[in-house]
């Protein structure tokens, strides 16, 4: 849902709107969702008050000391202070007629100092009806425009897109969403975490918001807690060992789990990861989520996240169907060790050299970046059904032009069989349980852990048909 306005238009509209009044506050790249209001004139309609705390005690002073002055913590802090004093100050005056709001945003943009990777905290409070409760939309942004001078343009207009968005769509999360980067494009702006809070978004479910990021091309990538919290990666990643498994996870089975146990008892033992802080992350790509017809099943994939919570890993939601992109991707946020885990079938297919031909060093040039930070891959073995033959990484064959680099990573142990493997589970597939689940089959509980298991069982999903957990 898009009404079609430019950025002008937009912040025009609010100006006009008597029924709405706020605060802006903004730090790390000038007034640059302000100056819109005041450019298109009508501004004492919208604005109370705006504000720049650039200096550093300036800033504490107002809002309280904080680690960090461009994270979650002190945008929460601005939206905090900011909207108690709008609503102590006004509220009697105008609070029967006004809905208040306030955009605050604290960002690092690139500076003659800071040339490397730039990004910021955005968000709004605000009251969907005058006199109630205010409800929060806060987001996470990277900016990829090379110039400082184009990232502020483009903070101006991702700015005056939240407010507009928040104060006439907020009804409808996915009209929010869609309005996001209406005059701008991911290649200038990147949305890679956003929350809904508050009663004005009591039946949203931000898991959900975090997947149509990536479907509606917001950005590549997001992240939440096993507690459906969402998070911004470079909070949990940040100089950390990341252990990854990839997968459908429809469902989870107790190969899924092994793999990830077997892979994280490796792990841990590497020189350079013993004794250092890991994090193990379940990913699912948006093709790992397609079900028939080649769509996206939301409420099946907000079961399968329910039944990834048993196991209490973080989840990561992202659209890089190659390794090396995703490989890419966390480097952004560490320099610590990164493990790949992945079955037999997935490690051939990584040799299939058909996937790399929009590289000019094809699949060299993929491993190339995979690799270049000592990346490794744990692989999990697999049992043939038809014949009972066990496929390892030492004993796999890739076409023979390729066996040279196979070998090379092999050697240097960039590339390893995961050990001590339960053969008891190397018969079980997902594609195979999920079937016996919907099917009725017995004995499918004993492929899966318990705890997925009750959960399948209380809540009937994936077509489970049976009696609930317990009965019977």
């Amino acid at each position: 849902m898009s009404d079609g306005l430019d950025t002008h238009q937009k912040a025009l509209q609010i100006n006009l709107d008597a029924g709405k009044y706020g605060v802006f506050a903004e730090i790390g790249a000038g007034q640059e969702v302000a100056r819109w209001f005041f450019r298109v004139g009508g501004a004492s309609g919208t604005i109370a008050k705006t504000i720049s705390a650039y200096d550093m005690t300036v800033s504490d002073a107002i809002y309280g000391a904080s680690e960090r002055y461009v994270s979650r913590h002190r945008l929460q802090a601005m939206l905090d202070h900011e909207y108690c004093l709008l609503h102590e100050r006004l509220s009697a005056q105008r609070g029967k007629e006004t809905r208040f709001f306030v955009f605050a945003d604290t960002v690092t943009a690139r500076s003659y100092k800071r040339r490397d990777e730039t990004h910021g905290w955005m968000g709004i409070r605000f009251q969907t009806e005058p006199g109630v409760e205010p409800s929060d939309i806060i987001m996470h942004v990277r900016m990829w425009d090379r110039e400082n001078v184009q990232q502020q343009e483009a903070l101006g207009i991702l700015g005056v897109n939240l407010i507009h968005a928040a104060l006439y769509f907020h009804w409808h999360a996915e009209a929010v969403l869609n309005a996001l980067l209406d005059n701008l494009s991911i290649d200038r702006i990147e949305v890679d975490m956003i929350q809904f809070r508050g009663p004005g978004f009591a039946k949203v479910d931000n898991r959900l918001l975090a997947l149509e990021l990536v479907e509606r091309g917001l950005t590549n990538a997001t992240m939440f807690m096993p507690n459906g919290e969402l998070v911004q990666p470079a909070e949990h990643l940040y100089k950390k060992c990341i252990l990854i498994e990839r997968g459908s996870f429809r469902p989870v089975t107790r190969v899924s789990v092994d793999m990830i146990r077997y892979a994280q008892a490796q792990f841990a033992q590497e020189p350079n990861v013993l004794g250092k802080e890991m994090v193990v992350i379940l990913e699912m790509t948006l093709k790992n989520l397609n079900v028939e017809g080649g769509k996206i099943d939301h409420r099946d994939f907000l079961d399968r996240v329910d039944l990834l919570g048993t196991l209490g890993h973080p989840v990561l939601i992202s659209n890089y169907g190659e390794f090396y992109r995703l490989a890419s991707y966390l480097f952004r946020y560490t320099r610590m060790p990164i493990a790949l885990v992945m079955g037999v079938p997935t490690l051939r297919e990584l040799f299939e050299e058909k996937y790399y031909t929009e590289l000019d060093g094809g699949i060299l040039e993929s491993f190339g970046r995979m690799f270049k930070n000592d990346l490794k891959l744990y692989v999990y073995p697999l049992k043939a059904q038809d014949t009972g033959i066990v496929i390892t990484a030492g004993n796999l064959r890739v076409a023979p032009h390729l066996q040279h680099l196979y070998d090379y990573l092999f050697e240097n142990h960039l590339l390893q069989p995961m050990r001590d493997v339960n053969a008891a589970n190397l018969g079980i597939f997902s594609r195979d349980v999920a079937r016996e689940i919907a099917n009725g089959t017995p004995g499918w509980e004993n492929k899966v852990p318990e705890q997925v298991a009750t959960m399948i069982k209380e809540r009937r999903l994936l077509g489970y048909k049976g009696e609930p957990a317990g009965v019977g």
